[in-house]
């Protein structure tokens, strides 16, 4: 089949339905986990650390399951039986983790949560590239952009929503220590993330391989996992100059991601709803409004994303690609600043709009520029090598930022958002050291690790 046949818009929004599911429950674990933690007695210099199960199964699942898929094919096709075993594991872990009765129990789920969730989501990025047409994948991107979007607002304030608009009460009703309103949406996400996902499964098919003797023959020459890690050692070593640049500022750029989407709730229950954590009954309470208020901040964040991702489309016709991430990152940088100075929850919602016009640029204009400096025979392994660029800062910021918290900043979480912002300042002043812009890249995934 050497020329895919172009889809209607329903056949696209049909295959990248999943996405709105998974990013349901990527924006649950995003905007909650920090609060579950606490509201299970977790120290605020803890909280980096217990968040290690996010990036580390996104380095270690997401290469491995990207690079089996491309050597699978079953009666059910070649992505979705990882979109069914993920979806599977990630709903059950959904619908356990509110019903978290201690701590382990929580961090354990989280990490059984991310590795579905990756399972689940890295051969979606493939499938676009399997089902559509060249000339249809931009527009496949942008209904995944577009889904991907609207999961991530919506799981984000669910749990304020059902509180303020459906009457939800506060606190706990089954003795437990997770308010009602998150248990409910965790619920609710698992429903969603499971019915997007066997939708998608459902309504469209994948095509075989075009010549199943070839696939068979690099199957079985792939040597299985020794072979990606070969692959992956020489890769790394043959990176492009432009990927190499691109890579510090990734590495600022997501450790300031990271340290806002562990930090963000306890810092502005601190400093935003007067919280005191020496005082453990009344933090809980407090930590209950600060989470539930930090999933509104994310889905602002996500919602001017969303918008200002069509400004870039715009934007990238007058103005390089380099200048413009330039300047998001400094934009953003500003909004993460504005928050130390802010002390009623609405203006909190103003430093998510400089947050979002940071993560649309993140979530294109690096991949806008490397796109145009990759082979185009290795376009996907290298994707997948940039990805190291992203969870390596995390798994950073999860070993050291909760030390600095807890000594440093002597229990400020406020102050790692600070580190956030400078960290932004400093992968814009990276940005001058790129030296070949590219076109515009669709925006990829929001969320994940």
């Amino acid at each position: 089949m050497n020329q895919k046949p172009q889809l209607s818009f329903w056949q696209i929004w049909n295959m990248s339905f999943g996405f709105l599911g998974i990013q349901f429950g990527m924006g649950l674990q995003m905007a909650n986990m920090s609060a579950i933690f606490s509201f299970l007695d977790a120290k605020e210099e803890d909280l980096s650390l217990l968040w290690i199960a996010a990036p580390l199964t996104g380095l270690i699942v997401q290469p491995i399951v990207g690079y089996m898929s491309d050597r699978t094919w079953t009666g059910l096709g070649r992505r979705r039986p990882y979109f069914l075993v993920g979806a599977i594991l990630a709903s059950l872990a959904l619908v356990a983790m509110p019903h978290s009765s201690a701590l382990w129990m929580a961090v354990g789920l989280l990490w059984v949560l991310d590795a579905s969730l990756n399972i689940t989501m890295e051969p979606f990025r493939a499938f676009v590239a399997d089902k559509l047409p060249e000339s249809q994948r931009s527009t496949g991107f942008s209904v995944q952009s577009l889904l991907i979007g609207l999961g991530a607002v919506v799981a984000s304030a669910l749990p304020w929503m059902l509180t303020n608009w459906f009457g939800v009460a506060g606190g706990s009703t089954d003795g437990g220590a997770i308010p009602q309103a998150v248990m409910i949406s965790f619920h609710v996400g698992a429903v969603a993330l499971f019915v997007a996902v066997v939708y998608t499964i459902l309504t469209t098919k994948e095509y075989p391989p075009e010549d199943m003797e070839e696939f068979r023959r690099m199957k079985q020459e792939s040597r299985g996992i020794g072979g990606f890690f070969v692959e992956l050692v020489s890769g790394l070593k043959s990176m492009p100059p432009t990927m190499k640049q691109l890579a510090l500022v990734q590495f600022f750029s997501w450790i300031a991601l990271f340290c806002m989407w562990v930090f963000w709730a306890p810092a502005i229950g601190r400093h935003v709803f007067g919280g005191d954590p020496s005082d453990e009954g009344a933090w809980k309470v407090v930590m209950e409004e600060a989470g539930a208020w930090t999933g509104v901040c994310f889905a602002v964040y996500n919602l001017v994303c969303v918008v200002f991702s069509f400004v870039l489309l715009g934007l990238s016709r007058k103005v390089s690609p380099r200048m413009i991430h330039l300047g998001c990152l400094l934009v953003g940088a500003v909004g993460l600043f504005a928050a130390k100075i802010i002390d009623d929850q609405n203006m909190l919602l103003l430093s998510m709009v400089g947050v979002g016009i940071a993560w649309a640029s993140i979530l294109s204009m690096p991949y806008a520029i490397l796109s145009s400096a990759l082979p185009a025979g290795k376009m996907g392994f290298y994707m997948g090598v940039f990805n190291f660029f992203i969870v390596i800062p995390q798994v950073l910021v999860s070993l050291t930022m909760g030390k600095l918290v807890g000594t440093l900043f002597g229990g400020d979480s406020m102050m790692a958002i600070m580190v956030a912002g400078a960290c932004w300042v400093l992968a814009a002043l990276a940005m001058l050291r790129v030296d070949k812009p590219g076109a515009i890249a669709a925006p990829i995934a929001p969320g994940g690790h």
